[in-house]
């Protein structure tokens, strides 16, 4: 209920004026904030300190995550969508929240980190069989910028198993795996980047032959070496170069890939980002280029938080002990830590992919002007570029 809320001069206590409205602790509802430290070692009458801290602590990260999922639901809404300049800006200005927000929960463990293994092992038995996996946002977030369900590792692909009855809970983990991924939309999106198409400017033409001049001129370099163990060390490396090269020109290597689970993009969207990053400079490249890397960021800081997570368990429980909630604790985390839960992982291995700023296509006159107008401009997928 809004009370009337009197101002007053500062300095003289002169009344000034009296208004309607919230109060700040009633705008934030602080008073439910505040009391939601419920410290069991308290009730047991064996009040432990840093059980205080540690509830702290894990609902902040429950805030934040809920702002994470409340970007990353209005992101793959904007995606959705046909993109216009100013709608790319408010991509790229709710990715960089996402990025500094991570920022924050990886800095955050330090904080948990004062605590020490005894404090900690005053109150872990109330925990149990409470678990951190049982964080049902963090789940949400993760099915949200894509983890895939198989490539989660054994105990944390059940469900049930976590989250045990809680039928709300698995109604929206259900929800999150069926709609629309993150990275999903963001496939979608790049295999409409303009200059693909082989009857328009055809980049991934021109790109293969570039690296097969390339090669060429390294085979030939190889055979050149006065040496002949030189020259099996040069071949050598020629030859695993071009088995790299070979993955992403022939589709069926490629779409063997990702039925192992080592790469995540179509092959027509790896061909988008390989593009985008060949051509960044180009004004309507530049901020595709952006969300491209604040994706890998966003990977590369959550894999910082899983990495700290797992170093501060080990810290606390050591290496051989049962986690909470029934998992293998620090065995388990570590497990975690692979490229598997890395959804954008193909971004991260774009470098493999590079040739000499000399060697890249040049554009033609039709296909640069075209990287001025709208990135969603239809003359890009008519093949008005045939030069």
């Amino acid at each position: 209920m809004s009370c009337p809320v009197k101002y007053t001069d500062a300095q003289d206590g002169e009344h000034l004026g009296e208004e309607s409205g919230m109060l700040y602790s009633e705008y934030l509802m602080l008073e439910k904030i505040i009391k939601a430290q419920r410290m069991v070692s308290v009730e047991e009458n064996k009040p432990v300190h840093d059980e205080h801290l540690f509830i702290v602590t894990h609902q902040a990260y429950e805030l934040w995550f809920k702002q994470i999922i409340f970007e990353l639901d209005s992101i793959r809404g904007l995606f959705s969508t046909e993109l216009e300049e100013s709608q790319t800006l408010e991509i790229l200005k709710r990715l960089n929240r996402i990025v500094l927000i991570l920022k924050v929960l990886v800095d955050q463990v330090m904080i948990l980190e004062t605590m020490t293994p005894l404090d900690f092992m005053e109150f872990r038995g109330y925990l149990r069989p409470a678990s951190g996996f049982q964080s049902l946002q963090f789940r949400l977030i993760e099915n949200k910028l894509g983890v895939q369900h198989e490539h989660r590792v054994k105990y944390n692909q059940n469900y049930s198993h976590v989250f045990g009855a809680d039928q709300e809970a698995m109604k929206l983990i259900e929800k999150s795996e069926a709609e629309p991924s993150l990275s999903f939309i963001v496939q979608r999106w790049l295999e409409r980047t303009p200059g693909l198409d082989a009857d328009g400017f055809n980049f991934w033409g021109k790109f293969q032959k570039s690296v097969e001049k390339l090669l060429d001129e390294q085979k030939q370099s190889a055979l050149n070496e006065t040496t002949e163990s030189a020259r099996r060390f040069r071949l050598a490396s020629w030859e695993q170069q071009r088995e790299v090269f070979e993955s992403i020109f022939d589709v069926k290597v490629h779409d063997a890939l990702v039925a192992r689970g080592e790469r995540r993009f179509t092959h027509r969207a790896l061909q988008g980002a390989i593009m985008i990053t060949f051509y960044r400079d180009e004004p309507r490249f530049s901020q595709p280029h952006q969300i491209l890397t604040l994706l890998m960021d966003i990977d590369s800081l959550i894999t910082k938080w899983r990495y700290n997570h797992v170093l501060m368990v080990q810290r606390m429980i050591g290496s051989s002990q049962l986690g909470t909630g029934g998992s293998s604790g620090y065995q388990y985390l570590r497990s975690t830590l692979s490229d598997r839960y890395k959804v954008f992982v193909d971004l991260f291995n774009l470098s493999t992919f590079l040739i000499p700023r000399a060697l890249i296509p040049p554009l033609t006159p039709i296909m640069k002007s075209h990287l001025c107008l709208n990135w969603e401009t239809k003359n890009y997928m008519n093949g008005y570029d045939k030069a």
